[in-house]
């Protein structure tokens, strides 16, 4: 007998732990932020706030929601709207990361070998990105003139062009802030006016390393972040902290290792499955990625760990550069020239309908399709869009659904995770006040190993 179909169900962020340590501790969290946390996650960005109160609406049917019916037997269920914040929100996150990959692999990158960088700076020169994430966009330039200089250099042909993709992440295994860059480049450069790609040689890492922190240390100098002296001393380190990694090429037609490492590269900066929220202690745990290492967090701690990945609002994570910049692509389009290269294969279908379409994300996310009717195998259909709060009310009282869950609210924790019963004095030592939060607003040296730009 064939096993029955998967169904599938609604998720309901209210269980999970993550929405939980949020929904109990972001008021006080929000009112202690300065005091407490931003000299070691960064001034408080007023942004933040909005993208914690849109995420604690998502999946919420109170908020609105879609109805959902199969067209043969009449059944029908509701689905939440959704937040679509970046990575605060797991669930909207990990659907960007399944459509950006898809996207990526049929519109910016061609059939040729690519390869995979990342690039990476010292502990003691991250806290000037956490303070200033403008200084971000320059870290993905450095990289990127980096490469170009040695892809250039290792192809004979006049004008030849790199192309690359550029993802910034600034999370590490335990949500520690290490800004670096991700990097999907082609594996040598095109040229002329017919898009031949000749394949580059070997790369050598340490003098790329080094031309990636000399071109470091003169944005950050040129900024006014850091002085000449620190530059000194930095360079007389054995180990300079700066690290450069090169993965294996990967083959034109390897298209499920493209689309995987273009999803990896934008991934969210935690996993629920790897977080434990004890309500009543105030403290997350959590697990490291191979599952031999956890470490406690007091619950605010961790909300401000979360926050200080958050982008701004506008904030490009994602650059594109040389031969799949935006401008390059869009004149490769007007002059008819973008599908020149022979060994190009043209995708079937509309494809910006594809993109977008909910239930085949989710279907590749969860492996079950939303669109099947769970009772008669039919298919389903979005019948209608309910946002009138007085209509979203009568039809979840109707159903039962109207505030149906209450929880005991958790065990009061002082804000900086101390049990308040178990240390009253320490407690009254602080007399802490919280407080409403106010609004914050936010010559190139001598190098000796110049000549490497030209190596």
């Amino acid at each position: 007998m064939s096993l029955p179909a998967a169904v599938y169900r609604p998720r309901n962020p209210q269980d999970s732990d993550y929405y939980r340590c949020v929904e109990d501790n972001f008021e006080t969290f929000i009112q202690i932020y300065d005091e407490h946390y931003s000299r070691q996650y960064g001034f408080w960005r007023p942004y933040v706030e909005q993208v914690i109160y849109r995420y604690l609406d998502c999946g919420n049917l109170h908020n609105g929601f879609a109805r959902v019916k199969c067209k043969d037997c009449g059944h029908e269920y509701l689905l939440a709207f959704s937040c679509k914040r970046r990575h605060f929100c797991p669930s909207c996150h990990q659907k960007r990361v399944v459509e950006f990959g898809e996207w990526l692999c049929m519109d910016v990158l061609k059939k040729i070998p690519h390869r995979h960088f990342v690039f990476s700076i010292p502990k003691i020169l991250r806290r000037y990105f956490l303070y200033d994430r403008k200084l971000l966009a320059g870290l993905s330039r450095c990289a990127w003139e980096s490469l170009k200089v040695f892809l250039q250099d290792a192809v004979p042909e006049d004008d030849p062009i790199p192309g690359a993709v550029i993802a910034m992440q600034t999370f590490g295994d335990f949500l520690g802030f290490n800004p670096h860059t991700h990097i999907l480049v082609t594996d040598g450069c095109f040229y002329g006016d017919s898009g031949m790609f000749r394949v580059a040689p070997p790369l050598e890492l340490k003098k790329l390393e080094a031309i990636f922190r000399h071109k470091v240390f003169r944005m950050l100098l040129n900024k006014g972040k850091i002085t000449k002296e620190l530059i000194a001393m930095l360079s007389t380190w054995r180990h300079s902290g700066f690290n450069v990694f090169c993965g294996n090429r990967i083959s034109p037609d390897d298209d499920t290792a493209m689309e995987n490492l273009a999803r990896y590269i934008i991934r969210a900066s935690f996993s629920q499955e790897r977080m434990q929220y004890l309500d009543q202690e105030g403290t997350v745990v959590y697990t490291s990625k191979d599952g031999a290492t956890t470490k406690n967090f007091p619950a605010l701690e961790w909300l401000a760990a979360m926050c200080s990945h958050i982008p701004n609002r506008g904030e490009q994570m994602v650059r594109y550069y040389g031969y799949y910049s935006n401008v390059s692509r869009g004149k490769r389009r007007q002059k008819g020239l973008d599908d020149a290269i022979p060994c190009i294969l043209e995708p079937q279908g509309n494809e910006k309908a594809f993109r977008k379409s909910w239930a085949r994300l989710i279907q590749k996310i969860y492996e079950v399709d939303p669109l099947v009717c769970p009772k008669c195998q039919g298919t389903m259909r979005i019948i209608s869009f309910i946002e009138d709060r007085s209509v979203i009310r009568d039809i979840l009282n109707h159903l039962g659904l109207w505030l149906v869950k209450a929880r005991p609210p958790p065990k009061a924790q002082t804000p900086w995770g101390h049990d308040a019963a178990l240390c009253p004095q320490e407690c009254a030592a602080h007399n802490l006040q919280l407080q409403t939060h106010a609004d914050t607003i936010y010559g190139d040296p001598e190098y000796s190993w110049d000549a490497y730009i030209h190596a």
